[in-house]
């Protein structure tokens, strides 16, 4: 039993609409002479990190609120026209169904009618407040520079790369001395590593891309789809890591295709497979989905990355 029994390796992965293009913006300020390279170095990986997050935040944020309003839009139509007045008086409360010019009482009996007038206001309120801040968001989106050189095409670039790796070779001599020693790949379907990463590595998604960047530029000592040996079954993980403090080993599985039911099947063998060995989700097995309408969340794999390993 092979690897390719448990899980078809093609991993054809939507892209998330920020990686599009290539416009992570990646900016590297100018930094005092008298700080030392490795210094600016993390400096530099530091305030990188922040503006991606910060342009990934602002799109999705961006697109979240636009599916708020349209679900705030279709429940507004549902609910009766009119403003709901509350009066006080000798310390009952009274309602009024007012259409901008008449108010008209509204008997306890017809309560109904106040409870949804009541939810028109807040859903009212709730639209103005989420309008104002998308808004507000697209102003910055307007004044993105978008032309900006993505820093991750200078990783990706062969003459750089060799200059650059120093910058973001683990800490550790033994772990960086793992990560670069040659191991079993996965010889399957080599025509299917069509992304250039920014390791250097050729791996199967847009979505495996930025998972190799993160961990590369955060220093995490990693190999691409390893060969991993569970009795008589060869795996590849997507992703085998070793923590930059302990060297403890992890791997990371990312599945692309969640919305194909034969896909999931056998992601769910997999993981049976995995779970048969004592490798646990959360423990020592990292797993991130995507399906069509879904796709990769760079935040979510930043997440990751901090809380297991920084």
């Amino acid at each position: 039993m092979n690897e390719h029994a448990v899980l078809q390796s093609s991993r054809v992965c939507p892209l998330n609409p920020v990686f599009a293009g290539g416009r992570f913006c990646l900016y590297y300020p100018i930094l005092p002479l008298a700080e030392n390279v490795s210094q600016a170095s993390n400096r530099m990986l530091v305030e990188g990190r922040k503006n991606i997050s910060i342009y990934q935040r602002m799109k999705n944020e961006y697109q979240r609120l636009g599916q708020q309003l349209d679900e705030l839009r279709a429940q507004l139509e549902g609910l009766p026209e009119g403003k709901l007045i509350c009066v006080r008086n000798e310390g009952r409360i009274k309602w009024y169904h007012s259409d901008g010019k008449t108010k008209t009482y509204i008997a306890k009996q017809n309560r109904v009618l106040a409870e949804q007038l009541a939810i028109r206001k807040y859903l009212a309120q709730q639209f103005q407040n989420i309008s104002q801040e998308r808004h507000s968001i697209a102003y910055y989106l307007r004044h993105h520079d978008a032309d900006v050189k993505p820093a991750d095409e200078i990783l990706a670039a062969s003459e750089y790369q060799e200059l650059l790796a120093p910058y973001f070779t683990p800490v550790s001599q033994e772990l960086s001395d793992w990560m670069y020693a040659p191991y079993e790949r996965n010889q399957k379907n080599p025509e299917q590593l069509t992304q250039k990463a920014c390791s250097g590595n050729m791996v199967r998604s847009k979505s495996e891309a930025i998972i190799d960047m993160l961990l590369f530029i955060n220093k995490i000592p990693f190999r691409y789809e390893c060969e991993l040996q569970l009795e008589e079954t060869s795996l590849y993980p997507d992703f085998t890591l070793r923590h930059p403090q302990t060297g403890r080993i992890f791997y990371w599985e990312h599945f692309g295709m969640m919305d194909n039911p034969s896909y999931c099947r056998n992601v769910s063998a997999k993981l049976n497979l995995y779970f048969s060995h004592g490798i646990i989700p959360t423990v020592n097995l990292i797993t991130t989905y995507e399906t069509k309408d879904n796709p990769l969340n760079i935040e979510i794999v930043e997440g990751m990355i901090e809380h297991y390993f920084l």
